[in-house]
């Protein structure tokens, strides 16, 4: 039905033109829900002539369809938050962020934040730091922004399409229905089997080389410097990783038994999951208490009750007492992935005003099952004597996941006097720094014995011998220098024998050597450079003789 007195042309023209208008002229958004399209291109046309000047951006009119709904809140959407439950470096929109980490941000690394840039108009969020307040804080803009583009999305008609669907999953309810929408399909019995016994099998959950330990709330806190030397304690401790750090934190004195960083339950009550995402726990035993004195003197407490930090005024000055100083982890694991135990030892010590801000130390240390630790070499040289320092890769890429077990390190065939082979196969003898060693044992190849390595018809290829070779450097100061490893070069050496007949047997030898070789160079006293005198004389200096 048209309008009442305009001819047919009229209002087909009528319309295009409004259609064209809701693209391009800046006028007010009309609501043109419950009238028809050709209502709807007069209500359009009815509006006032648009007062925009000349150059200025058209936004989007009036649509007459459905507008696109936003997925994603630009308002919580921040794509440099990478940390969790940290702080991340110049990232403005990170929750975790307080005013205390603004203060030394530079800029911020996503100052704006959109979302679908697909869309003709859309929410964004615009991000900057105000370095005049006392302390700096975020300042946090949401506008409206338009897209330049003329090919972008200002109407849909099918709103599935702006996101992924997720499939519906078939069960005792909606099967049937399922059944009549779709075209059709065919049970394999294999199949179904394969598919319910794939449902059956837990997923094997263990802790792997740098993943965060989890706690039943959250994750084992291992307090550390971030930016500058100040402790934040939302640093994750992580799995199969050492760590050795000391921080400072400034606290208030009169209010030193509300801060929690300074007790003992902050690093003692939490529990850690036995493997990730697990109801097994693991507490946190304390193994040993130590008290400090103001003069530095050490005292080791028989119990190893949780004390709790206490003020006491002692005349004019006050004192803060079973303050923690230092905590040490020790973390038992299996080769399975798994925590089996957690030891904790404390440093307690008094804090007077006159040593606040306070000095931290933390460490942690992880130890496998049923292993026999070693002291490794020395940080950062090596030292004569002492094992080399090795350790595994579980895929390329990874991180080198180093043991502490002194058989889990570089080793060799171990002699004894017995010099059989297969009596002492998995005895192995770790490689010393700075050692040249041999060692072997006697393989006895019978009829019963067959090669499993065949090279050659009739023969065994073997191999008879390892030998590796160590070169190592001085480097540093003349007065204290390191020993550093530059190359290792094994060489594996392999021998033909005639396959023993039965009855018949051969005695053959399997040796091992490693040798190292000093390839210094000789060292060269360097001196500075003589500073260059540049002296300019005035250009008159001679006169009257020039």
């Amino acid at each position: 039905m048209r309008p009442r007195g305009l001819p047919p042309l009229l209002v087909v023209l009528l319309g295009c033109w409004a259609s064209v208008s809701a693209q391009t002229d800046a006028t007010p958004a009309v609501t043109t829900e419950g009238l028809n399209s050709t209502e709807a291109a007069l209500a359009t046309f009815g509006t006032f002539p648009s007062t925009r000047p000349p150059g200025t951006p058209r936004a989007p009119g009036p649509s007459s369809g459905p507008r696109p709904t936003p997925v994603t809140d630009v308002a919580v959407l921040c794509v440099c938050d990478l940390s969790p439950a940290q702080c991340d470096i110049n990232c403005c929109c990170d929750p975790d962020c307080s005013s205390v980490d603004f203060s030394v941000f530079s800029a911020c690394s996503v100052p704006v934040v959109t979302g679908d840039s697909q869309f003709c108009s859309q929410k964004a969020v615009i991000y900057s730091l105000n370095f005049t307040a006392n302390p700096p804080q975020r300042v946090f803009e949401l506008v409206d922004q338009i897209n330049p583009s003329i090919f972008c999305i200002h109407i849909t008609n099918y709103k599935p399409a702006l996101s992924f669907i997720n499939p519906e999953v078939p069960d005792e309810n909606n099967f049937d229905t399922l059944m009549k929408t779709s075209d059709g399909f065919t049970l394999n019995a294999e199949s179904y089997v394969s598919f319910t016994t794939k449902l059956d099998i837990p997923t094997a959950a263990k802790y792997e080389y740098g993943v965060p330990l989890q706690t039943s709330d959250s994750f084992l806190r291992f307090p550390s410097s971030l930016t500058s030397s100040l402790c934040t304690d939302n640093n994750p401790a992580a799995f199969l990783v050492n760590q050795a750090v000391k921080c400072t934190r400034k606290i208030n004195l009169e209010q030193c038994e509300e801060i929690e960083a300074l007790s003992m339950a902050f690093y003692s009550s939490p529990e850690i999951l036995r493997v990730p995402d697990s109801r097994k726990k693991v507490p946190i035993t304390v193994q040993s208490i130590v008290i400090q004195s103001l003069n530095k003197t050490l005292t080791r407490r028989e119990d190893t009750d949780v004390l709790q930090p206490t003020l006491v005024n002692a005349g004019h000055f006050s004192l803060c007492v079973n303050v923690v100083l230092e905590v040490k982890y020790s973390l038992t694991y299996t080769d399975a992935g798994e925590v089996t135990k957690a030891d904790l030892s404390f440093v307690l010590g008094t804090v007077s005003s006159v040593v606040v801000p306070l000095q931290q130390k933390f460490e942690i240390h992880f130890l496998q099952e049923n292993t026999q630790p070693v002291p490794l070499s020395g940080n950062p040289g090596y030292v004569v004597g002492l094992p080399l320092a090795a350790g595994f890769q579980p895929h390329k890429g990874s991180g080198i996941i180093q043991t502490t077990n002194r058989y889990g390190q570089l080793t060799i065939l171990h002699s004894t006097t017995e010099q059989d082979c297969l009596a002492l196969e998995g005895v192995r003898t770790p490689v010393l720094f700075g050692y040249t060693m041999q060692s072997g044992c006697k393989l006895r190849l019978t009829g019963a014995l067959p090669c499993q390595l065949v090279a050659q018809k009739d023969s065994c290829q073997l191999p008879g011998a390892l030998v590796i070779e160590v070169k190592w450097t001085k480097y540093g100061s003349l007065l204290n220098p390191q020993a550093k490893i530059v190359n290792v070069t094994a060489n594996l050496i392999s021998s033909s024998f005639p396959e023993a007949n039965s009855g018949n047997e051969r005695t053959i030898l399997i040796s091992t050597a490693v040798t190292f070789v000093d390839v210094s160079a000789p060292a060269e006293a360097g001196f500075r450079a003589p500073p260059a005198i540049n002296a300019r004389l005035p250009f008159n200096f001679f006169f009257p003789f020039v």
